[in-house]
């Protein structure tokens, strides 16, 4: 019985830890955000910050990576290998063309550090 539950225990633990696969780091003049999607061939990010023109993003080792001057909040969604995607986060808006938007605000984000 034991060992059954600890093999659940490992298993929850395992899975959490696959699942974050956006996230970012938050410093006093930068913010990196990062998208996890190993196989995707092409990632851009699009933001609110310069009026939703396509940026790449950096594969950096599977998870595509964005570097941003810190700063207020604004809204944001990546294009992955042609798609639009809007990966979980804390804040979001509905958009002009019937999608969503992930919203970053610093002062909410601050708290956790992660978005999920």
């Amino acid at each position: 019985m034991m060992k059954c539950l600890l093999t659940l225990c490992l298993t929850v633990l395992i899975l959490a830890g696959c699942s974050r696969t956006h996230y970012y780091r938050l410093g006093k003049s930068e913010l990196v955000l990062y998208l996890k999607k190993p196989a995707a061939q092409k990632v851009f990010f699009v933001s609110s910050l310069n009026n939703f023109k396509a940026v790449p993003a950096r594969n950096v080792s599977g998870a595509w990576e964005v570097r941003l001057p810190a700063g207020g909040s604004f809204s944001y969604f990546y294009i992955v290998d042609g798609q639009p995607v809007t990966p979980a986060c804390h804040l979001q808006e509905s958009d002009d063309f019937g999608s969503r938007n992930c919203i970053f605000d610093p002062a909410v984000e601050t708290v956790s550090g992660t978005t999920e």
